[in-house]
């Protein structure tokens, strides 16, 4: 077996050991509740509000108590959109794309079908940049709120969410962003901004699993989708999960330090992958926005073979990656992402995702590009579809004969 290369960081990241060694004494030594009036509480009160400034810098918020914790990055989404409802009397219409996650669009489906919104779904051209007119003529007297991404999660397009915040506004709406792949990669300085609520997840930033965030900016109502206690503000019932939410906090203030290198070296080992990749094998190109989209994120399609086999080929040379095609799922249709850019039939299925993080080297990068072509090559052997470059592929089928 290779040396395992893990690629796959939009997915999830590897736990930090500062961070691990943060949360351990809350689970052994300082165990209080943080809603108890006794010192054992206190002590965890404090730590959580800590973790709560440390979160805050990381997206520029302006109070601390702008944060709401949850347990995931889906539990914000949701709790945003179904707040926004319940908030804004007289008006029941979402805006969101065509290429969210199902976080946003799993609830909005729902949501429609049970006849509590109507859902306005704004496609996205070729490159997945957001059709800025169709949104802002989606906006209107019933808009609710105005979901969209910061980033894509599968081709890491980045949307002009502050721009967007401001014609949601315009409307009287609210504005919502899912921030999951964005925060801890590029800078965020939500005080400077017209947003009003942001979801993060604390998985995406070498943060612990199980623990996610949603900002609401000051003066924005919010109604409580967790009903019980008074935690949180009253905003979301349930005993803190403190040493997650430590966890959190140590994962801010480390994200905070390495921005510089997510946007130069992590960035640059992207970029080299890339070109390493198009130069090698033919028929193939990078779906997204090349101009815009986070700097640690390559989606590559690959025609006239299956992302799944991709993937199964790459596990087994110890590489980890994702496939921007539903396949993996059991499906035989490509992502929603691919189909709403349009990508060709040929290639949608061969969408694959390389995700990397600051623990990521140039020995990584080496080591796909070392064996991906093999890879592409056998399966495009085996394709039916497969008609053109052959020759020139073939020379690298007998890795994998």
């Amino acid at each position: 077996m290779a040396r395992p290369v893990y690629l796959d960081n939009n997915a999830t990241t590897r736990c930090d050991e500062r961070v691990v060694s943060a949360m351990i004494p809350f689970f052994t030594e300082q165990f209080g509740n943080a809603s108890s009036m006794h010192a054992f509480g206190a002590q965890v009160g404090g730590a959580i509000k800590k973790a709560r400034q440390q979160l805050q810098a990381l997206i520029g918020a302006e109070f601390d108590h702008e944060i709401v914790y949850t347990a995931s990055g889906t539990e914000a989404d949701n709790t945003a959109l179904l707040s926004a409802l319940e908030t804004q009397v007289g008006r029941n219409e979402i805006v969101t794309s065509a290429v969210e996650h199902p976080a946003v669009l799993a609830l909005c489906e729902h949501l429609e079908k049970t006849g509590r919104a109507k859902v306005h779904r704004i496609p996205v051209d070729a490159k997945g940049r957001l059709d800025v007119d169709a949104y802002r003529k989606a906006l209107g007297p019933k808009t609710a709120i105005a979901s969209i991404m910061w980033a894509n999660n599968e081709t890491g397009t980045i949307f002009p969410v502050e721009k967007l915040a401001e014609l949601a506004h315009e409307a009287g709406a609210l504005f919502h962003t899912d921030a999951v792949q964005a925060v801890g990669k590029i800078p965020i300085d939500l005080k400077s901004t017209e947003i009003d609520m942001l979801s993060l997840s604390g998985h995406k930033l070498h943060g612990p699993k199980g623990i996610g965030a949603l900002y609401v900016r000051r003066g924005v109502k919010l109604r409580p989708m967790v009903r019980g206690g008074h935690q949180e503000r009253g905003r979301r019932a349930g005993t803190e999960n403190a040493p997650a939410i430590i966890g959190l906090g140590v994962a801010a203030d480390m994200a905070l330090e390495y921005m510089a290198e997510e946007q130069t070296r992590v960035k640059a080992l992207r970029d080299r992958l890339e070109k390493g990749l198009l130069q090698r094998i033919g028929s193939s190109f990078v779906t997204g926005d090349p101009e815009h989209r986070l700097p640690n994120t390559l989606n590559i399609a690959f025609e006239y073979i299956e992302g799944e086999a991709i993937l199964l080929f790459l596990n087994k040379e110890g590489i980890a990656a994702s496939s921007g095609s539903a396949c993996t799922s059991g499906s035989l249709e490509p992502s929603h992402v691919m189909r709403a850019m349009n990508v060709p039939y040929t290639a949608a299925h061969g969408a694959t995702r390389f995700s990397f993080s600051r623990e990521n080297t140039d020995a990584d990068v080496d080591q796909v590009l070392d064996v991906l072509p093999g890879i592409i090559a056998r399966l495009r052997q085996l394709s039916p579809f497969w008609q053109g470059e052959g020759k020139a592929a073939a020379e690298f089928a007998p890795v994998y004969a």
